[in-house]
């Protein structure tokens, strides 16, 4: 069975940038680096994998490849972003101190079972700050309620 997310891994412009935002903005501390000199099949590398602990243990992390070519672009909501679970008190401190930081910041949204605010990051990625206004668990109900809108959603 799956406990939980252990991290969610992204590749990043540079690790000392994307440590200012995790760390010193968000205040996700800096738990664990590993230097990639050579990768599991035996092929050159020279990669920074840097990892970012949430109070719940789990980790986003991120890779610089300078390397490795890859495309960095400004994401859509839609797209990509990453939401993170946040009290109702941090939710207005972080959206004040994002916009005092000059940090693309946007919100608050109410979508009826959270409030939300965005910023960007460094490397282009949303990043959500979530309150929850209501349980989300997988309770029977929940499950075939959500089931049944997807296989609505599907039918149009």
């Amino acid at each position: 069975m799956i406990r939980g997310l252990h991290h969610a891994a992204y590749r990043c412009r540079d690790s000392e940038e994307t440590r200012r935002f995790y760390e010193d903005f968000l205040g996700l501390p800096l738990v664990g680096t590993l230097a990639i000199s050579e990768s599991r099949t035996g092929r050159e590398a020279d990669v920074l994998h840097t990892f970012y602990q949430m109070d719940d243990g789990s980790c986003l992390a991120f890779f610089e490849a300078p390397r490795e070519p890859f495309e960095f672009k400004q994401q859509h909501d839609y797209d990509l972003h990453i939401a993170l679970t946040v009290d109702a008190a941090t939710l207005q401190a972080m959206l004040a101190k994002g916009r005092a930081a000059g940090i693309e910041t946007r919100g608050v949204s109410d979508h009826g079972f959270i409030d939300s605010i965005y910023f960007r990051d460094p490397n282009g990625y949303v990043i959500e700050l979530a309150t929850p206004k209501r349980d989300f668990s997988a309770d029977p109900a929940s499950c075939r309620q959500a089931r049944a809108s997807l296989d609505a959603w599907k039918a149009r």
